[in-house]
This record gives structure tokens, C-alpha cells and sequence, in this order.
């Protein structure tokens, strides 16, 4: 550490930055299709940065740790910046205000760009001086990634093998239409409900990163919903009384029908005191890290005594740079943003920058509650604009335009905490690595409104395909509470649920983000966890410490060779080339017996050996 410091190796140069912005485009599309699909995304540090040393190795010579580093730092822009646009832009569509692409990348850029400034005065408190109390395990994972770059063209092997299954499992469910992607089963017997299962290569990669713990909560939510609250509606609601919010009677309704119109709200409340209760818990770690970013803030100390590890952007341009990037959110040209909704931007950004700050550092980026933040955003506008007495269409679009800025904000303040953590373990120097977290942002911002845009023709945002579970929650409730409409009883019974997962002292947000989603995805992302907790079983008992280390490697691979080839597969379908409707050639059996294998190959290849001394 004490060389790398000194020394100031080779770091900020055009080959990281090119293939930092090339990755992060391709982790911004394939995030964005996940996203869409099951409301959540995954970091894209730890494959960037195998990818990254694999690359450079290759083709290039005297290739520095601290390049592979900033690699890694720009490629998980797209990640975040992802993240940032599909949990909120979909809310706008659904409510009739569809943003050109051109106007989803300046608020996307700005957005970005407001995080990574907004996260700078925390980082000498968060990232240095609490070193030890906040791990940031992708930080943390990815610096001993880097660090042990010696058998990176081993390691990168796997995760080019789950790119290449997971684009070719995608092939035969969604081009050449050989399986179905998600079998169901009606179960006449027990009111009509289902069982389902998403078999798509994303959803069982995923389920084996965040684990079995996670994806058993998820399972939980989602058999709550389905296997217990919607035949629990069927039974008592088989008269022809239309009950608020549907507007057909539940006797009529199928299974799908009933979670759309009341098992949604009841979700929507769980992720809502989720959220808040992950904000009351960090609330005396929040209140010390403003403190201490404020002072830090405003305190002059001579840039000549700052070693390089330690320098950050220039004060004044973060204040000025943050004050001209709210300034332009206000003069828009057709932002329907007013002064009130831009203070409200400024204040809830900033506060909720530091507490995503502080979130990524004890659970990680994938387990960040960010949509939890930007409802509770969401929720203080809209409460706020009611209070005024602006109750029209106007002021709801201004709400959630305000929401997609902050969201993206946080997403990238999350983003940037993890790499530069990352960076403060290997010795890199955090002025340039926010800098080309800011050079990072505009090619994903420019790419994902045309990918929003061509995965909505291709599936229909709010569909089964794509539910986008976050931006239908944003405008059913931002609507809801602005007209005075929302199903409050639905609402309460999701936070009390919520509530008695806490008292049992469990995780609320993944539960409750399974009560929400459509059953499918749980059931394949448990597939997924189940695969991981057998892996982690075995390696301990034969000691092959890197089987984890494969798989997460190999699972990343699948999701981002089944998010990528998503994307091109809806460009066929918009472009006329593959028929929208799918017609597959297997079974529904046949379909999840070919998933299974592919789950049961997941956890084979984690003990494969390329050589004796892999």
C-alpha cells in the first residue's frame, strides 16, 4: 500500500477510460432490462474489474492495478445510472408523460453528476475515518479481486462462459422460441392461484449473488401473496361486488388480475416502511456523517498538505457545479419543476446521498434500499404539495420529474461510495476517480432513453414481461395521494406486515419486494439461492475456497449475457424480425427441465479446475 501510494502508478489513462465507458454501456442496457424485470439490479463492479484485467492483459503492456481500478469505477456508472432511470422514468409513462430520450439523458446526466458531488463531502468520514465500522463488501470484494489479478485471465474464463450460456438460453426462449420463459400452472384446486417460474439465465444469476438468505425472504413475500392473500380474496370475494380499487368483480378476476389490482398495494406499503425503518436505524450515524461532511465542506486546508490518496474535487467546484446543476433543472425548457419542487430536490438529494452513503457501506450496493429512499422523496413532495392545496396534474408530474433526478442521485452517490472505497484500498486517487465517474455517466446516460424506448415497443413497460415493479408502485401512489384515491387500508396492511417481519427481526425490504413482484421471479431467483448455499456447503467441506468466487463470476456472466441479448432480441421484435407473440415449441415442463439443468450446471462449473493450480 505505502508504494502504490508514493509512487503514483500509471491511473487515469485513454485505454481505462474507453474500455471503462464501453463496459459501462453494456451494464447499463443489460441493468435496465433487468431492472424492469424483477426491480432490482446488480453491481457490475466485480465483473467489470475481471473483465477489465482480462482485457488489458491481453492487448495491452504494463497494465497498473490502479487502471484495472478505474475500469471498474467508470463501467459501474452504467449500473447505477440504470438503476437510477428505470425505477422512476416508467412512472412518467405510465402516467401519460412520456419524456423524449432526449430529455430522460440531460436529467439522467445532471441526475448522475449531482451524486457524485453530493457524495464528496462524506468520503473522507465514511470511506477513511470509519474504515473498520463500514465494510462496503463489493468495495471491499473488488479490491481483493485487483489485488489478486495474478490468475485474472483464469477467473475471467467464467464469467465469459456464463455470458455466452446466458446469451444462448436467451436465444431459445426469446428468438428462436424453443422454450417457454415462464411455465405456470393454474391450480384449480386451491382458488385459481399458480405457480410459475421466470426461467430466464438473469433471475437464477442473481438468485445465486445475493444468496439463499435474500432470495428465501423474496420466496416468502411472493408464496404470502400468491399461495395465501389471493386465495384468501378469491374465497371471501366470490359474490359480484366490485371492491375498491378494481373495477370488476374478484369472481372475474384470474390470479394475475387480483395481485395487479390489491396485492400490489399491499406490497407497495411493506417496501414503503421498509424504507423508513432502514432510515430510523442509520439515523445517529446519519446525523454525525453530516457533520462531519459539512465541515469539511466549508473548511479551507491548503492543497499543498493533501497527499494524493486524499484529494477530492476541488470545494468550489463542487459547490459551484452542484449550484449550476440545479439552476438548469429549474430553467429547463418545459421542466415542469418549480422553485419549491427544486428546494425540495436539493435538500431530500442531499440527505438521502448521505444515508445511501452510509446504506452501501454496511449491506452493499444489491442490497441497497435506493427505491425505498426515492419513494419516501416521493411521498414527502407529494404530502408537502397536498398541504399547499397543488392538486393538479402539473404538480404530480413535477413530484415524480423531481423523484427521477433524485433517484438517479442516490443511485450514483451508492455507486461512487463503493468504488471509492475501492480505490482507498488499492491507493488510488479519489480526484480521479470521481472525475471519470462524471466521464462515465454520458454514454449509459445517452444509450438507456433509447433502450427504455425500444423495450417498452418491444414488451410494454407494466407488462408480465416487464412489470417494472418500482415505476408502477411511484404512480400508483404518487397519483393516490395527490387525488386523494389511494387504498389506504391495502397501504396499512403492507406496513403492518412489514412491521411484524421487523418484530421477528428479519429483513423487511426483501420480503416485502417479493409480496410485490409477480411470483415468477422469486421462484426462479430462490432456484438461484438455493444453488449458492449448496456451493458454499461443499466448498467448505473441500475446502476449494474459490468456488464462491466462481460462481458470482459466472452467475454475473449470465446476467449479462441474458439482460444484453434481451435488448437486441426486442430490437428484432420492433424491427419486425422475431414475432412479438410468443409461441415456444417446448412444453411447459420440458421449459423448467432445461432451467433446472442450466441451475444444476451453475453450481458445476463453481468447482471446475482449469489446472492444477486454479
Amino acid at each position: 500500500m505505502k508504494n502504490i501510494t508514493e509512487k503514483a502508478p500509471r491511473e487515469f489513462t485513454l485505454r481505462a477510460i474507453l474500455l471503462g465507458m464501453i463496459l459501462g454501456l453494456v451494464f447499463a442496457v443489460g441493468n435496465a432490462y433487468l431492472g424492469l424485470k424483477i426491480g432490482t439490479t446488480v453491481s457490475a463492479s466485480i465483473p467489470a474489474a475481471v473483465l477489465s484485467m482480462a482485457i488489458l492483459r491481453t492487448f495491452c503492456k504494463k497494465v497498473s492495478i490502479l487502471e484495472n481500478n478505474l475500469v471498474q469505477t467508470i463501467a459501474s456508472v452504467g449500473e447505477g445510472l440504470a438503476a437510477g432511470v428505470i425505477f422512476t422514468v416508467p412512472a412518467l409513462f405510465f402516467l401519460g408523460e412520456r419524456l423524449s430520450a432526449w430529455r430522460i439523458f440531460v436529467l439522467a446526466a445532471l441526475g448522475g453528476i449531482l451524486g457524485v458531488l453530493f457524495m464528496i463531502p462524506m468520503r473522507r468520514y465514511i470511506i477513511v475515518h470509519e474504515h473498520k465500522r463500514f465494510p462496503f463488501p463489493e468495495g471491499t470484494a473488488c479490491a481483493q479481486i485487483l489485488q489478486a489479478g495474478t490468475s485474472s485471465q483464469k477467473m475471467a474464463f467464467f464469467a465469459f462462459l456464463g455470458i455466452i450460456v446466458g446469451a444462448i438460453h436467451k436465444c431459445f426462449s426469446g428468438a428462436f422460441q424453443l422454450l417457454k420463459e415462464t411455465p405456470k400452472w393454474v391450480l384449480p384446486f386451491f382458488q385459481k392461484t399458480e405457480f410459475s417460474m421466470d426461467c430466464t439465465a438473469a433471475l437464477l444469476g442473481v438468485g445465486f449473488i445475493v444468496g439463499s438468505r435474500i432470495t428465501s425472504l423474496l420466496l416468502w413475500g411472493g408464496a404470502l401473496g400468491w399461495w395465501i392473500l389471493i386465495p384468501l380474496i378469491q374465497l371471501f370475494g366470490s359474490n359480484q361486488t366490485v371492491i375498491f380499487p378494481a373495477t370488476i368483480p374478484v369472481a372475474q378476476m384470474s390470479a394475475e388480475e387480483i395481485w395487479a389490482n390489491y396485492i400490489r398495494y399491499i406490497g407497495a406499503g411493506a417496501v414503503a416502511i421498509g424504507g423508513l425503518i432502514s432510515l430510523i436505524k442509520i439515523t445517529p450515524i446519519i446525523r454525525k456523517t453530516f457533520s462531519v461532511g459539512l465541515t469539511e465542506l466549508f473548511q479551507r486546508t491548503p492543497r499543498k498538505n493533501i497527499p494524493r490518496t486524499d484529494r477530492d474535487i476541488s470545494l468550489r467546484w463542487l459547490i459551484v457545479g452542484s449550484l449550476a446543476i440545479i439552476i438548469t433543472l429549474w430553467l429547463l425548457p418545459g421542466s415542469a419543476m418549480n422553485l419549491t419542487t427544486i428546494v425540495l430536490l436539493a435538500v431530500l438529494g442531499f440527505f438521502f446521498v448521505a444515508v445511501t452513503s452510509l446504506t452501501v457501506g454496511i449491506v452493499g450496493s444489491t442490497s441497497n434500499p435506493v427505491s425505498g429512499m426515492t419513494l419516501t422523496t416521493l411521498l414527502l413532495t407529494c404530502l408537502i404539495f397536498v398541504a399547499i392545496g397543488w392538486t393538479e396534474r402539473i404538480y404530480l408530474i413535477a413530484a415524480l420529474t423531481m423523484s427521477v433526478v433524485v433517484n438517479i442521485a442516490i443511485a450514483l452517490a451508492g455507486t461512487t461510495s463503493q468504488d471509492l472505497k475501492t480505490g482507498f484500498l488499492l491507493g488510488a486517487t479519489p480526484r480521479w476517480q470521481q472525475i471519470a465517474e462524471i466521464i462515465g455517466i454520458f454514454l449509459p446516460a445517452l444509450a438507456i432513453g433509447t433502450t427504455l424506448y425500444l423495450l417498452d415497443q418491444a414488451y410494454g413497460l407494466g407488462s408480465a414481461e416487464l412489470p417494472a415493479p418500482q415505476g408502477t408502485m411511484m404512480a400508483l401512489i404518487a397519483k393516490g395521494v395527490i387525488q386523494g384515491n389511494i387504498p389506504v387500508t391495502l397501504i396499512l396492511v403492507g406496513v403492518l406486515l412489514g412491521l411484524s417481519m421487523e418484530l421477528l427481526r428479519l429483513p423487511v425490504l426483501p420480503f416485502a419486494l417479493g409480496l410485490y413482484l409477480p411470483l415468477s421471479l422469486s421462484t426462479a431467483m430462490m432456484l438461484g439461492g438455493i444453488v449458492s448455499f449448496f456451493v458454499k456447503k461443499r466448498e467448505k467441506t473441500t475446502h476449494m475456497t474459490m468456488a464462491s468466487e466462481k460462481g458470482i463470476l459466472a452467475a454475473s456472466g449470465l446476467v449479462a449475457g441474458d439482460a444484453c441479448t434481451g435488448v437486441i432480441i426486442a430490437l428484432l421484435t420492433v424491427l419486425g424480425i422475431i414475432p412479438a407473440i410468443e409461441h415456444p415449441f417446448f412444453s411447459n415442463a420440458i421449459s423448467l427441465s432445461v432451467f433446472l439443468l442450466l441451475a444444476v450446471g451453475l453450481g458445476a462449473i463453481c468447482f471446475y479446475r482449469r489446472d492444477k493450480t486454479s
